[in-house]
């Protein structure tokens, strides 16, 4: 199964401190976070996308590509590309680029966003979100396979003898997943392709994301891709972890309740009951990661938002080296136990990397 973390590259305020990082202090910050999940065993870093205040990271293909060059195992992905707003010509190049420049660590996760006011930022129409997403996903799906496309369609000029450069790593494209939190026709998207389906699972309740996962598995099987258990389906979810679980609702409450995404909303506790988020010790998070399969089946990737709502660089580290060396370990272990064969570990793995991957280790020897 793989672990790792996402960001959604907020810049905020530190509500014990007053402090606000600048914008290079935060990119800076986000790639020491991103080594940071290498060093500790994780096994995926992945970044949204955003065009507005108080977020950073517009570039997506940007910060993995110098990641790319400062690790060496980390799977790089992307916790949204927009999928509406940006040409697929353009994604299917960029992505493409940077599976080279990484040696086939890449895949990517398409999703619409909860920004509305950048559609028109983009020359687009936010009542036209389902539709961009599915015809420019079939457009991106095309370049990738074929070495000259022909296409026509509503959103865009047609293409006449286009191929994109570079093309896919070895041919193989990156693997897709479709990310969404309330829209079933993404989950349909997901299903159609075989794609990977990934929920949020940070803001609703799990009977929601069961449900969404549920209506994946079935159109997954129904496309003939599979048994609906051998669908690819990763979790978002929210973790700060102390040694006390007093101690970590303590330290982390400021942070909630001012955070921009959630903050002068519900309580902390309410929240926590409400929804996947977890503040406590490690062992409390890793019986309610456990409890995740109970919702959704055995599933293929788990990343965690650590990373956010004004944290401090040290703090974000300290968290990580709690995930990496007592949570994770735990987690792969009892996952791997409860799976039953036939059901997909991972996510697919790119040839060049997963050959990598597959190789033993070679131990020193003393002389």
């Amino acid at each position: 199964m793989q672990f790792g973390i996402f960001t959604v590259g907020d810049v905020t305020t530190d509500p014990t401190t007053g402090r606000t990082p600048s914008e290079h202090e935060r990119i800076k910050a986000t790639v020491a976070i991103a080594q940071k999940a290498e060093e500790v065993g994780l096994d995926v870093f992945a970044t949204g996308e955003h065009h507005n205040p108080p977020f950073v990271p517009s570039s997506p293909t940007t910060l993995l590509g110098h990641i790319a060059a400062r690790t060496e195992n980390l799977i790089l992905s992307t916790s949204t590309t927009l999928i509406t707003t940006n040409d697929p010509v353009k994604i299917a190049e960029d992505y493409a680029y940077l599976q080279h420049l990484a040696d086939g660590r890449v895949d990517l996760m398409m999703g619409r966003g909860n920004t509305g006011p950048v559609y028109p930022w983009f020359g687009k129409d936010i009542r036209q979100g389902i539709e961009l997403a599915v015809e420019n996903y079939a457009l991106l799906y095309k370049l990738w396979r074929e070495d000259v496309v022909n296409w026509a369609g509503k959103h865009r000029t047609p293409l006449q003898s286009f191929t994109s450069t570079p093309r896919p790593l070895d041919g193989v494209p990156p693997f897709v997943w479709h990310g969404s939190i309330r829209s079933p026709e993404i989950a349909e998207q997901a299903a159609y392709y075989g794609d990977g389906f990934f929920h949020n699972n940070i803001f609703w309740p799990m009977s929601h994301t069961k449900k969404m996962v549920e209506l994946y598995r079935t159109k997954y099987a129904q496309h003939g891709h599979g048994t609906p258990e051998q669908a690819i389906v990763g979790l978002g979810g929210q973790v700060f972890m102390r040694k006390n679980s007093q101690d970590a609702v303590r330290e982390f409450r400021p942070y909630f309740d001012n955070a921009p995404v959630y903050g002068h909303g519900p309580s902390l506790e309410d929240f926590t009951t409400q929804t996947p988020l977890t503040v406590g010790s490690p062992q409390q998070v890793i019986e309610r990661t456990l409890g995740f399969r109970d919702a959704v089946g055995d599933y293929q990737r788990q990343l965690f938002l650590m990373d956010h709502a004004g944290l401090p660089l040290k703090t974000v580290l300290e968290q990580l080296d709690i995930l990496g060396e007592e949570v994770v370990p735990v987690l792969r272990k009892e996952f791997a136990r409860l799976r039953p064969a036939g059901v997909p570990e991972t996510a697919p793995l790119h040839p060049a990397f997963a050959g990598v991957r597959a190789e033993p280790v070679k131990e020193e020897v003393a002389s």
